[in-house]
C-alpha cells in the first residue's frame, strides 16, 4: 500500500485526485495540504511514502518544499504534478531530488502506474515532457562516443533491452511497448530499470540522450 499526501492550493484539484484514486487498492490518500508550509506542518504526524505536489503554490512553493522535505525526510519521495512542462522546471525539480514529474493532463492509468513505479524506487517523467526534451536533445552536438561509437554499456545491453530502448525513444508508454513486444507491462518496467542501471542514466530523458549520442536510436 502506497500512502500518499496530495499538496495543491486548489481544493477542486485535491478532491478530483482523491476521487480518481479512491478505487485503486494500492494507493491510499492519507493527507492533503494547500501549500508547502501546510505540508511541512502535517508531515510529522503522517506516515507517508509519497508526496504528490504542485509547483505553483502561495508562500512556500514546490521548489522550496522539495528542498525542505528531502532535508528533513530523506526517505520520502516527492512527485511533481504540474501544468508546467518547460524543461527548466523539470530539470530543476529532478536536480533537487524529486522522484517524478507528471503533467496534469495525465490520465488515471499513467498517474497510478507512475506512483507505483516511483514507490518501487524508479524515477518517472511524463512522456510528453520526455518527447519535448528529446526534440531539444536532437538539436545538441553529440558527445564523442566511446570505443567504436558504443562503449561498454552498449555491449552489456541485451537484444530485448535495445528493442525497448528504441520504443522508449519513439515515445511509447510501458503498456504500449508491452503490447508491441507481446510481453507484460511488468517485464517492460524491468527492462526500463535495467537500462537505467546499465547506462547510469538518472531518468528516461537522460536515457534517451545517452542512446542518441551513441547512435543506439535515431
Amino acid at each position: 500500500m502506497i500512502n500518499l499526501i496530495i499538496t495543491d492550493d486548489h481544493k477542486i484539484v485535491r478532491d478530483g485526485l482523491k476521487a480518481l484514486l479512491q478505487d485503486n487498492g494500492a494507493i491510499r490518500v492519507v493527507g492533503e495540504a494547500a501549500s508547502g508550509s501546510e505540508l511541512m506542518d502535517i508531515l510529522p504526524g503522517i506516515d507517508a511514502d509519497i508526496v504528490l505536489m504542485d509547483i505553483s503554490m502561495p508562500g512556500m512553493d514546490g521548489f522550496d518544499a522539495v528542498e525542505q522535505i528531502l532535508k528533513n525526510y530523506p526517505e520520502l519521495k516527492v512527485v511533481v504534478l504540474s501544468m508546467l512542462s518547460h524543461e527548466k522546471y523539470v530539470h530543476r525539480m529532478m536536480e533537487l531530488g524529486a522522484s517524478g514529474y507528471i503533467l496534469k493532463n495525465a490520465g488515471k492509468e499513467e498517474l497510478c502506474c507512475a506512483l507505483q513505479l516511483i514507490a518501487q524506487g524508479c524515477r518517472y517523467i511524463s512522456p510528453d515532457v520526455t518527447l519535448e526534451l528529446l526534440r531539444k536533445v536532437r538539436q545538441l552536438p553529440a558527445e564523442v562516443p566511446a570505443t567504436n561509437g558504443h562503449g561498454e554499456a552498449h555491449r552489456e545491453l541485451s537484444k530485448r533491452e535495445l528493442e525497448v530502448l528504441s520504443l522508449i525513444g519513439e515515445g511509447y508508454t510501458n503498456a504500449e511497448i508491452a503490447e508491441k513486444l507481446f510481453t507484460s507491462k511488468r517485464t517492460v518496467e524491468t527492462h526500463r530499470q535495467n537500462l537505467l542501471d546499465k547506462t547510469k542514466a538518472r531518468n528516461s530523458a537522460a536515457l534517451i540522450k545517452y542512446a542518441l549520442q551513441r547512435g543506439l536510436i535515431f
